[in-house]
């Protein structure tokens, strides 16, 4: 009885590989949209230091924001205070996997060199 029930046994292991694949897929694309999202919250930051310090030295402060990030990633910096202090916020968007979850920022606040 049991060589009766063998062949039609066969490739199920397969059946249930490819219905499961999509779920494996979707969740190691997951993995790597969470690290597009870790990436660009620190390329933000990066980006807010380097236009802080460079506000605080009376400097361009979008051409360092520009030049701290990765080639591939586009920022925008706004810089904002007065008298002692500077401070500069950076906002860098998330590149897109499988979700557009918008974009990272960050602020950096550094005294004025005098």
């Amino acid at each position: 009885m049991r060589s009766r029930r063998q062949p039609r046994d066969r490739g199920q292991v397969a059946v249930e590989y490819l219905g499961f694949l999509p779920v494996l897929l979707v969740v190691g694309l997951a993995g790597i949209q969470l690290g597009a999202v870790a990436y660009a919250a620190e390329q933000a930051g990066t980006a807010a230091r380097a236009g802080a310090r460079a506000a605080s030295l009376a400097q361009d402060v979008g051409a360092a924001c520009s030049s701290a990030v990765s080639s591939g990633m586009d920022v925008s910096c706004v810089s904002s205070g007065g008298g002692d202090s500077v401070t500069v916020t950076a906002t860098v968007h998330i590149p897109k996997i499988l979700w557009d979850l918008g974009n990272a920022t960050k602020s950096a606040t550094m005294p004025v060199d005098h």
